[in-house]
């Protein structure tokens, strides 16, 4: 594998390709082609990725801090990768295993998110706004303060979830599990709450009925 071509983006088609921890940060690797590949501990932090195709790629513990992630992670696993300050709107993230990503400051408006397993994950201050999150697993994930106005939730898992002063306004959020959560001062105006499981979850302050 010749990876200094690769840096010089000399080389952009690699599908199933094995770059396990790889430096390639603060590149220009817009429209590569890494479906399926081995990226365990890859470093593309600052690195820019728009319309890359990660599909189905192997990400755990991957560094993308700051990195340009409007791409395709289809399925992805992207476990205990740390995207801080990623820049991922209307990514494609459908299937994607996130669990123990870091995700602060990252940014995930209109992404593409729905079926992801984003289970206890922290997303404390997190832009979702108008993401697709139908059916998504956020159960125990911490998203204090979080943008998801506009957002689908329908059908999402989001049990003991920390949803404290989180905005969803205009939301869909018709069909999900949200026992034992905490939506203490949440913003609801405008949100669809038809068929919400709210069964020991904390409405203190909202505009909920």
């Amino acid at each position: 594998m010749d990876i200094e071509a690769i840096r010089k983006g000399k080389v952009v088609h690699l599908p199933g390709a094995n770059l396990e921890d790889e430096d390639f940060s603060n590149l220009d690797l817009t429209g590569i082609n890494l479906a399926g590949a081995n990226l365990v501990g890859v470093n593309f932090s600052g690195s820019k990725l728009e319309r890359a195709r990660l599909d189905g790629a192997n990400l755990l513990g991957s560094q993308l801090l700051g990195a340009d992630l409007r791409a395709n992670l289809l399925g992805a696993n992207l476990m205990q990768a740390n995207l801080s300050g990623a820049d991922l709107r209307g990514s494609n993230l459908r299937g994607a295993n996130l669990m123990g990503a870091k995700l602060s400051q990252a940014s995930f408006a209109g992404a593409f998110l729905s079926g992801a397993n984003l289970m206890s994950v922290n997303l404390q201050g997190v832009d979702l706004r108008g993401a697709d999150l139908r059916g998504v697993n956020l159960s125990g994930a911490n998203l204090q303060g979080a943008n998801l106005s506009g957002a689908d939730l329908q059908g999402a898992l989001l049990q003991e979830a920390n949803l404290e002063e989180a905005d969803l306004r205009n939301a869909n959020l018709s069909g999900t599990n949200l026992t034992g959560a905490n939506l203490l001062c949440a913003e609801l105006e405008g949100t669809n709450l038809a068929g919400v499981n709210f069964t020991g979850a904390c409405l203190v302050g909202t505009s909920a009925k």
